[in-house]
C-alpha cells in the first residue's frame, strides 16, 4: 500500500511550512494514523543525527518527534549547508558527498532527484500518510527548472499542495494570488486551498478578504491560523530577529540577579538550537550578540558551532572578540567552546584539503593546549556519558569533521560510555566539547550554570518544554483549520466511522 500525501507550500520562507507540518503530524498521530514527515531538500545550518548514523535538518527532527517517531534520513534526503555565500556542503541520504556551488548543484539536480524519490517511496511503503515540506517559494521562477523542493517534486508524485502564507508579514492577499500567477496550469491546479498564518485581530474584519480571495482563485481558505505568542519550537535555520532578552552593557550583576550568558552570532554559526534551554531559562539572561553590536560583561560566553570554523575564527579576530574573550578571563568569567567553538580553543586548525573553504592553516586562541586537523568523513553519533562537572548525566549528539588530538585532552569535559569527550583548562575556567544538545539534559544544565557562577540553578525540564509546545501548535491548529477537509484528502476515515 503506497501512503496518501499532502504537500505543504509556502508564499516566501518563514511563512509558517514548518510549523503546520509539525501541527500535522502531530494531530494525526493522535487519531492513530501512520504519519511520517518529509521534507525533499533543506537549505540549513541546524541538523540532527538519526536512528540510521546519518544527518537531516533540525525541522524534520521535529516533525519526526511530532509524529512520534525517531528521525531518519529518509524524511530529508538532501541537506544543503551553506558555506559560503554562493556554495554549500551537499549532504545526500545523510551522508556528505562533497561542496558544491550554486551552479554546480544545478546540474547536479537530476542525481539528487533520484535518492528524493527513492527516500519518498521508501517512506510510502512504510506509513499511511506523508506530510510534506516545500522549501522557500514554489514561485521562484529562475529555480523551476529541475525543481525537486516543491511543484517539481509534487508533479512527480502526483500529490495535493496546501500554500500557506503569513500574514504578519503584510501583503498577504498579493502574495497568494501572485504566487497562483507564477505557477503552471498543472501546478495550480494542485493548490487545493490556502491557509493564512499569523493572524491577530478580530477575524470579522479579514473575512471580506477571505470571500474577495476564494471568489478570485476558486479555492478555499482552508484556514486562518493564529499568531501564538511566545511560541517555541525549534528553528530550522533562521536565529531570532533580535539580540536576546536583554541587558545593558553599563549594568553590573549582583549575585541575587539571573546569570549572564553570551553568544555571539558568527557568519556561518551552526546548530544555534544548541541554545534554546538557556534562552528559555528563568534564571539566565541570554544574549546573542549580532554582527555590529558591542559583546557586554558577562558570567558565561559559549563560542558556537560553525559550517567554516576557520572563517568564523577570523571573523570574531575581526570584530574584536579576542581581546573581549582575555578581558573576560582575566576578571574570572567563564568560557565554553561547542564542536567548532571547541575547535578554536585550540593552537590550530588545519584545513588542508579546503573541506571548509580555502585550504591552509589557522591558528586558534591557545587556550587549550590542542590542534585540530579537518578531515573529509563526518563523525555522527547520537551519545550519552556523563559530565566531569558534578558527575551530571549528559545526552547529546556529535556532528563534526574535525580530529583534535593533543595534551589537554587528558582533562576531559565528558566521559562517553566508550570514550573521552572535550577538555578543560588546568584553571578549571575553560571547557569545550563536539557535544551538541548539551543544555537538554537538565543535570547537565544546572552543574553548568553552577560551574558558572548560579548559586541554586533549578534547570526546568526541556524536554517535557518542547513537547508541550508541540502540543499547543497542533490544538490551536485542530482549532482554526479544516481538518476534515485534510483528512479526506489524506484517505482518513471520518470520527464517527472510527468509533
Amino acid at each position: 500500500m503506497t501512503a496518501r500525501t499532502l504537500m505543504v507550500q509556502g508564499t516566501t520562507s518563514d511563512a509558517g511550512k514548518s510549523t503546520l507540518v509539525t501541527a500535522l503530524c502531530r494531530l494525526l498521530a493522535r487519531r492513530g494514523v501512520k504519519v511520517a514527515p518529509f521534507k525533499p531538500q533543506n537549505m540549513a545550518l541546524n541538523s540532527a543525527v538519526t536512528e540510521d548514523g546519518g544527518e537531516i535538518g533540525r525541522a524534520q527532527a521535529v516533525q519526526a518527534r511530532a509524529a512520534g517517531l525517531p528521525p531518519h534520513t529518509d524524511m530529508n534526503p538532501v541537506l544543503l549547508k551553506p558555506n559560503t555565500d554562493t556554495g554549500a556542503q551537499v549532504i545526500v541520504q545523510g551522508k556528505a558527498i562533497g561542496n558544491l556551488n550554486a551552479r554546480e548543484y544545478h546540474d547536479y539536480k537530476r542525481i539528487v532527484r533520484r535518492a528524493v524519490l527513492e527516500s519518498y517511496e521508501r517512506l510510502a511503503a512504510r506509513f499511511d500518510a506523508i506530510v510534506v515540506e516545500g522549501a522557500g517559494s514554489p514561485a521562484e521562477i529562475n529555480l523551476r527548472e529541475g525543481d525537486i523542493a516543491n511543484m517539481g517534486f509534487a508533479e512527480a508524485v502526483d500529490c495535493p499542495v496546501v500554500l500557506i502564507a503569513d500574514i504578519d508579514r503584510g501583503g498577504v492577499f498579493a502574495h497568494l494570488v501572485g504566487t497562483l500567477a507564477l505557477l503552471s496550469e498543472s501546478e495550480r491546479a494542485r493548490v487545493i486551498g490556502f491557509v493564512i498564518n499569523r493572524f491577530r485581530g478580530d477575524i470579522a474584519l479579514l473575512q471580506s478578504g477571505l470571500d474577495w480571495l476564494e471568489r478570485e482563485t476558486g479555492k478555499p481558505v482552508l484556514g486562518v491560523l493564529p499568531y501564538l505568542h511566545g511560541l517555541h519550537l525549534e528553528a530550522e535555520d533562521a536565529l531570532p530577529s533580535s539580540g536576546g532578552r536583554g541587558f545593558t552593557s553599563g549594568e553590573i550583576r549582583n549575585e541575587n540577579e539571573k546569570l549572564r550568558v553570551v553568544v555571539p552570532v558568527t557568519p556561518r554559526i551552526s546548530n544555534h538550537t544548541d541554545f534554546d534551554p538557556l534562552r528559555l531559562h528563568p534564571q539566565v539572561e541570554f544574549h546573542f550578540v549580532y554582527p555590529g553590536e558591542t559583546p557586554p560583561p558577562a558570567d558565561l560566553v559559549i563560542l558556537p558551532g560553525s559550517k567554516s570554523v576557520r572563517a568564523d575564527l577570523a571573523f570574531l579576530r575581526a570584530n574584536g572578540w579576542e581581546a573581549y574573550l582575555l578581558r573576560h578571563l582575566r576578571y574570572g568569567g567563564k568560557l565554553i567552546g561547542i564542536c567548532g567553538g571547541f575547535q578554536m580553543l585550540g593552537r590550530e586548525i588545519h584545513d588542508s584539503a579546503g573541506l571548509e573553504g580555502k585550504a591552509g592553516t589557522s591558528s586558534g586562541f591557545g587556550w587549550l593546549d590542542m590542534v585540530t586537523v579537518l578531515e573529509p568523513e563526518k563523525q555522527l553519533r547520537n551519545v550519552r556519558g556523563r559530565l566531569v562537572l558534578d558527575d551530571a548525566p549528559v545526552t547529546g549528539y556529535e556532528i563534526h569533521s574535525g580530529l583534535t588530538e593533543g595534551p589537554a585532552l587528558v582533562r576531559p569535559f565528558v566521559r562517553l560510555e566508550d570514550r573521552n569527550d572535550g577538555a578543560c583548562s588546568a584553571d578549571g575556567q575553560i571547557m569545550g566539547t563536539y557535544l551538541h544538545g548539551l543544555f537538554e539534559s537538565s543535570a547537565a544544565t544546572d552543574a553548568i550554570l553552577r560551574w558558572a557562577g548560579l548559586t541554586e540553578p533549578e534547570t526546568p525540564d526541556y524536554v517535557a518544554t518542547r513537547e508541550a509546545e508541540i502540543d499547543r501548535l497542533a490544538d490551536a491548529v485542530a482549532a482554526h483549520l479544516d481538518m476534515p477537509a485534510i483528512e479526506r484528502l489524506l484517505g482518513i476515515a471520518p470520527r464517527e466511522a472510527c468509533a
